[in-house]
């Protein structure tokens, strides 16, 4: 089988949401929790290589490093048609970076003049209209992704936003020329191009539109995009109706040892938090004890074991509200966030070592950290819980996970997530 697409995700939770989607698609897919090398297995049977790496905020020429190893184990290794660069759809970064950077450093690797800015995913609310960037029908700005503790996101307009972090200029593909098809699309990129336009930002605002953007980039070396584009390129291939499904394999009932992981500060994450607590044990995670008690992870895994057999999920959350998560923030800066995504990967190991062997997890630091503790290397993609968030299970044992981006799913998420295998 020739691998038709390799993908380089800047985090844990993007990589499954788009290995998911092209799952649902018809194509098989496998997940690399790390950056391959010379002694990482080359997979013959699967469509799709979904790379991913935790280079979202780390320091720009380390995400640059990474992507590019990613990018040569692919293009040379395994030999992988086309190459995708998954960033989220809420186009996470800062002034700086990581977006541009790498993408820059992706487009010289590979000698390309032009490349695509498709983040949307309409089927979760994310839509681009005159170059802006909507949340259920909200500007970015104005989501709640602007007091996002990491990434604040303070504009809407993705031609401001990658010229800020980036070492060229940005054009728009708009939405009359989009729904005019493939060939009008192909002769506006040319035009970009022409005009040393380095940057096409697209206009999306149904799922349909984005089959259209595929076929018209078919023959690009690279593309870049959110999940919604890796779902209509796999589309595209397979001839399938492109929609969200059920296929994939789910946690088997039995033996199922449960914990639950929220990290991320998002409104969507804060409603699931609290519609959760209702009616499941859950304690909340002090700043305070991660930065300063060296015990604190033991004690916290010591209450999670404590919890009854049999029941739903017990929860451990930093989740907080945007005006506590504003004071936490004033009061302990960025070591705050360390010492909490610290506290949940050592809670994750210890619980590993007990025998938990399912972990639903919100939010794409704390994934990372919880995934990386637990030693997994390489995943299989199963059944969609939420659209962007399917059940992951490890190929070297039998863990499953569900790796949730903090905006994605319903109040009942975490509820919902156990009804899939219990049920």
């Amino acid at each position: 089988m020739t691998i038709k697409l390799g993908v380089i995700a800047d985090d844990f939770t993007g990589a499954a949401d788009i290995a998911s989607f092209m799952v649902q698609s018809g194509w098989q897919v496998i997940q690399l929790l790390r950056v391959p090398d010379e002694n990482t297995l080359v997979p013959d049977d699967v469509d799709a290589i979904v790379i991913s790496l935790k280079s979202r905020s780390c320091p720009a020429d380390e995400a640059i490093e990474k992507s590019l190893k990613s990018c040569q184990w692919l293009r040379h290794k395994v030999g992988c048609q086309q190459l995708f660069f998954k960033y989220c759809s809420t186009f996470d970064s800062t002034s700086e970076g990581n977006i541009g950077p790498v993408m820059d450093a992706l487009m010289d690797e590979l000698q390309t003049d032009i490349s695509l800015i498709c983040p949307a995913l309409p089927v979760n609310g994310r839509t681009v209209v005159h170059g802006d960037l909507f949340v259920n029908g909200r500007l970015l700005n104005e989501s709640g992704m602007q007091i996002h503790p990491v990434t604040p996101m303070k504009d809407s307009n993705l031609l401001r936003l990658i010229e800020q972090q980036s070492k060229g200029l940005a054009g728009l593909v708009d939405l009359d020329c989009v729904r005019q098809g493939k060939t009008a699309i192909r002769y506006r990129l040319n035009a970009l191009r022409q005009n040393n336009i380095r940057y096409a930002v697209v206009d999306t605002m149904i799922m349909e539109d984005l089959l259209s953007i595929a076929q018209a980039t078919s023959d690009m070396v690279l593309v870049t995009g959110g999940s919604g584009l890796g779902a209509a390129i796999a589309s595209l291939h397979t001839g399938q109706v492109l929609a969200v499904s059920t296929i994939g394999s789910i946690p088997r009932t039995k033996g199922r040892k449960s914990v639950i992981f929220s990290g991320s500060c998002s409104a969507v994450t804060n409603k699931q938090v609290i519609e959760y607590k209702k009616i499941a044990p859950a304690i909340s995670l002090n700043v305070e004890e991660c930065i300063n008690n060296a015990e604190y992870a033991s004690q916290l895994t010591d209450w999670a074991m404590q919890q009854p057999e049999g029941g739903l999920a017990p929860m451990l959350y930093a989740t907080q509200s945007p005006e506590l998560l504003s004071l936490i923030q004033q009061q302990y800066g960025a070591k705050a966030s360390k010492a909490v995504e610290h506290v949940f990967a050592e809670i994750a190991r210890k619980l590993g070592q007990q025998g938990f062997n399912t972990f639903i997890v919100a939010g794409g630091e704390t994934s990372a950290q919880v995934v990386q503790s637990l030693g997994i290397h390489q995943f299989s993609i199963g059944a969609l819980i939420a659209p962007g968030v399917p059940w992951v299970c490890s190929l070297q044992n039998d863990c499953w996970l569900a790796l949730k981006s903090g905006n994605f799913g319903e109040e009942d998420f975490f509820l919902h997530a156990q009804k899939t295998f219990y049920e």
